[in-house]
């Protein structure tokens, strides 16, 4: 029987730049290295996986969440090295249009860019995929509210 595992988190981060929505990406060194990514990062105990998410967030770029979405997606993918399936629960969340961005030492370059070209950035299908429900849900339409956590609670 081939478990089904949890260890995750990733996160797309959204600002709105002469009316267009782009999305940042980070390349990453180290494992993966020159990989263009979303944040991700695994959950510690006793995180929950939205704290994850802020928490990735703030370290791998120096960026304060003032607000977290839960996309209502998973990616999916077998790991060989663990012999599981990977679920990673997937997270959005909006910053002004001046936001600086201050990488760690786990990635070496960032850009914001549309989704367009970051579909062609992203090295995995199940990030594609992600990047396109985002999309669809966040920046197609109003996202539903139902989506959105509370920070404090």
């Amino acid at each position: 029987m081939l478990p089904v595992k949890s260890f995750s988190v990733s996160i797309f981060i959204l600002k709105v730049d002469d009316g267009e929505t782009k999305v940042l990406l980070l390349r990453r060194t180290g494992y993966l290295a020159g990989l263009w990514c979303q944040i991700a990062g695994g959950i510690e105990a006793g995180e929950k996986a939205w704290q994850t998410a802020v928490r990735e967030v703030h370290e791998e770029t120096g960026i304060e969440l003032s607000e977290i979405w839960s996309a209502d997606i998973l990616e999916q993918f077998y790991e060989a090295d663990k012999e599981c399936i990977t679920l990673v629960p997937v997270f959005v969340s909006t910053v002004p249009t001046d936001t600086n961005v201050t990488l760690n030492d786990e990635h070496d370059a960032y850009e914001w860019v549309s989704f367009e070209k970051a579909n062609t950035m992203l090295s995995f299908p199940g990030q594609q995929k992600a990047l396109a429900a985002v999309k669809a849900e966040f920046v197609d339409k109003a996202p539903n509210q139902h989506l959105k956590i509370d920070m404090n609670g």
